[in-house]
């Protein structure tokens, strides 16, 4: 069995240049941080033993004879890439809801990829997590999806993320001293606002305003540069958060779906109790919001939105990472670096995806 665990994250400036349609004729650059809320995958072969070939466990319970019918799109996904046609047993677990803006569909895709490899004995950096899972997301699924979630996810950490025209991506953590990170982290408050959506609807309609919308994405792309300044340099923090407000107020004008009215009157109670800035996190809809106020005004922000849940947090720095690892018992379904230097090449393309065949043969040599 193995257990993958890879963070949410929360985005603090950036979103929506990360898109294809803005990033390949400008760059794109995004500054964000993964948060310790989790998602937790357990996949290991199946036994046959069952009258099921495999089982995947998420909101509903799926038992099924065959691949094709897996229901979960990432899931049907990611055992099609890797070309897996054994038996399988996948459990979910999520520590915040799906669908809310902290990523929670690209720590899926990020953490089953990360699992299935592992599950097979092979190690993948965060960069080729993050590769394969836009792969997945965008190429595959058909998503409309930036790039900087999968990035995040698989990297962990505070981060600048730059985004180059041709698809390359470059991940500048923040290094903060830790009395500083405690300061930076003490003038954010996370709220649930009890609305989930399907995010790449609302991404789809961004995507279309774009060609309409270049300056405000041209100066959100520049704001990530000065709240970077303004973070490293140790400055007035609470510049940060009127930097905040500014985006949000840019953010909103992109699309009538990013912020609707039930969040406009959120974010109004917000400022009025003394926060500074704020903005709802991911394509926008529902979700998390996130608000930047000074520590001693807290109580009275946390009264005025009383009938929203607040999410304690914390920053982390790990990424996608494996928290247990237990090699299987069962020889006929194991995929050991012996069974290998028997098979043909086309063999072994049967057995896993050919992007992988490089580093599998690199284990197999070990």
């Amino acid at each position: 069995m193995v257990i993958s665990r890879t963070p949410y994250r929360i985005s603090f400036f950036g979103g929506g240049t990360d898109y294809h349609t803005w990033y390949q004729e400008h760059g794109a650059a995004v500054l964000t941080s993964s948060i310790n809320h989790y998602c937790y995958l357990h996949c290991r072969m199946l036994p046959p033993f069952f009258s099921h070939k495999s089982r995947i466990v998420w909101r509903q319970v799926e038992e099924v004879g065959e691949h094709e019918q897996i229901q979960h799109p990432s899931v049907k996904a990611i055992l099609n890439y890797l070309k897996f046609d054994k038996g399988i047993e996948i459990h979910h677990q999520g520590d915040l809801p799906a669908r809310s803006g902290l990523g929670s569909s690209s720590a899926f895709t990020v953490g089953l990829l990360h699992a299935m490899y592992a599950l097979h004995g092979l190690i993948s950096s965060k960069c080729e997590l993050a590769c394969e899972a836009i792969h997945i997301e965008r190429d595959i699924l058909q998503e409309h999806v930036g790039v900087q979630d999968q990035i995040e996810t698989a990297y962990g950490g505070l981060n600048r993320i730059i985004i180059r025209p041709n698809g390359d991506f470059e991940v500048n953590p923040l290094v903060l001293p830790a009395h500083q990170m405690h300061f930076f982290h003490d003038h954010l408050v996370l709220f649930f606002t009890g609305i989930s959506r399907t995010a790449s609807d609302i991404a789809a309609d961004k995507i279309k305003s774009i060609p309409n919308k270049k300056q405000e994405l041209h100066i959100m792309h520049q704001m990530v540069q000065e709240a970077t300044h303004i973070l490293s340099k140790g400055g007035d923090i609470t510049e940060f958060g009127r930097l905040l407000h500014e985006s949000w107020m840019l953010k909103r004008q992109i699309s009538a779906r990013i912020s609707p009215g039930f969040i406009d009157d959120i974010y109004e109670k917000a400022r009025k109790a003394g926060a500074i800035g704020g903005k709802l996190l991911g394509a926008g809809g529902g979700g998390f919001m996130l608000f930047f106020i000074k520590p001693e005004d807290k109580p009275q922000l946390c009264e005025a939105l009383k009938d929203l849940l607040l999410v304690p947090f914390q920053f982390e720095s790990s990424g996608s990472q494996i928290i247990f690892y237990d090699k299987q018992s069962y020889s006929m379904m194991s995929m050991e670096r012996r069974d290998y230097a028997h098979l043909r090449q086309d063999e072994k393309e049967t057995l896993l995806n050919p992007i992988r065949l490089n580093r599998l043969l690199q284990v197999n040599s070990l």
